[in-house]
């Protein structure tokens, strides 16, 4: 009854949008057609280029107007086009706007609006008012012609084809909201290469954001960890040779035994040996801080590639880890450590999040293309932006122009795939 219901209902948004749609399909087809109509037959006069640059920089602020309107009434976000060159100079100018692709873009949208602009006025308005006729076909008949009259097969089939049509409606209205969805993400906003130069703009400002911080990290744990625990083992030191000058006024000591030459007593040798105990414990600590530090710069594994540091990563993992690799060729350092730090993270993600039992991953790198797949059988529910660290992922791969997509139903299992080039 559900599946019934979601079917036949509609978005408030979506039948003003088609109410509007006709209105405003007229008026900027007409302006596009008009544009281009003038434009081709003053391009013979000193009036052509202005003429045209001047509806261009028009059609720019219309196309503006429709994506804010697809925006508030269809749900659809469109990120706006940066703004015009504005060069110095008449001429550049001029000829920065006759070149702007967002203003034809723009132009193009206005004239394939007209259609949908049409289809959907008449799904809003027409389809109801025939659905309404059909229907009523037997009594509309018998209104307009009094008198006996025998019943045909109209009169059985108009009220269910009646019906049928107005049934329709919801799902012909829902069709044309993503045909106008698809034509305005893919006209009215930025080009493909200034979208893609945006996306790159904002990775590495992440990007260096995230290495500002990870710098302050490692100086903060240098300071307050590494370099307190070296001067709390060079105190330990000092007093260790301070009780190895009373243990042993002469200056000779024998290790390895309880005995020290001179007048050095056994609680001086135990004082001795609790002090030295204590600094090995402290450079054991401070090697293993030195090493955490140093993890996160360049781990160690990659200087043998992918083939040996996704062994030894997967290895540590506290969810056992099918591996499969296809390395043909060796990516550049730089998208290794990606796909490094990539499967580190995720297999973090399984182990903190997922409860999962088993997680497959596979890499492989064939044909100047690198795939990292990381599947679990956990209890699904991931996402980008859902608060397990995908979001900040997706973000550092794409700044080597990668991408992150992850499939994690409700229930499971999860599957997170990254696809980067071999080389940048």
């Amino acid at each position: 009854m559900t599946r019934w219901r979601r079917g036949l209902s509609v978005r408030g948004g979506e039948v003003a949008f088609a109410l509007l749609g006709l209105p405003l399909g007229v008026l900027g087809g007409v302006y596009a057609v008009a544009v281009l109509y003038a434009g081709a037959l003053l391009s013979l006069t000193v009036l052509g280029l202005p003429f045209v640059a001047a509806a261009l920089v028009g059609a720019r602020g219309i196309g503006g107007l429709h994506r804010r309107l697809v925006g508030r009434l269809l749900g659809e976000r469109v990120a706006a086009p940066p703004a015009s060159a504005r060069p110095s100079g008449l001429l550049a100018r001029g000829r920065a706007v006759l070149t702007d692709p967002v203003a034809w873009r723009a132009l193009l949208y206005l004239l394939l609006r007209l259609p949908l602009g049409a289809l959907g006025f008449l799904t809003v308005v027409g389809l109801p008012l025939s659905s309404v006729w059909l229907a009523g076909f037997p009594l509309w008949v018998r209104l307009l012609e009094p008198g006996p009259r025998a019943v045909d097969w109209l009169d059985v089939a108009g009220p269910p084809v009646g019906l049928a049509v107005l049934a329709a409606v919801p799902a012909v209205l829902r069709a044309l909201s993503r045909a106008n969805r698809a034509l305005a993400r893919a006209l009215l906003g930025p080009v493909r290469s200034q979208q893609r130069v945006r996306e790159l703009e904002h990775a590495r400002a992440t990007l260096l954001a995230e290495n500002t911080d990870r710098l302050r990290r490692l100086e903060r744990d240098l300071h307050d960890g590494t370099q307190a625990q070296l001067v709390a083992l060079a105190i330990t030191l000092s007093l260790a040779d301070d009780a190895l000058g009373e243990a042993a006024p002469g200056g000779a000591v024998a290790f390895g035994g309880a005995a020290a030459s001179g007048a050095g007593s056994g609680a001086d040798l135990g004082r001795l040996r609790a002090l030295v105990d204590r600094a090995r414990g402290q450079t054991d600590d401070t090697i293993t801080g030195l090493r955490r530090l140093t993890r996160g710069i360049h781990p160690v594994a990659l200087d043998g590639g992918l083939a040996e540091a996704l062994p030894a990563l997967t290895a540590t993992s506290p969810v056992p880890v099918t591996l499969r690799l296809d390395l043909r060729e060796r990516p550049a350092e730089v998208i290794e450590r990606a796909v490094y730090f990539c499967a580190a993270e995720l297999l973090t993600n399984v182990a903190k999040h997922s409860g999962a039992r088993t997680v497959d991953l596979t890499a492989s790198a064939v044909d100047g293309r690198v795939r990292l797949t990381v599947r679990d059988d956990g209890r699904g529910g991931a996402g980008i932006g859902a608060g397990t660290g995908l979001t900040g992922l997706a973000e550092r791969l794409a700044a080597v122009d990668g991408r992150l997509r992850v499939d994690s139903p409700p229930g499971g299992p999860t599957l997170v795939t990254a696809e980067l080039p071999s080389k940048l």
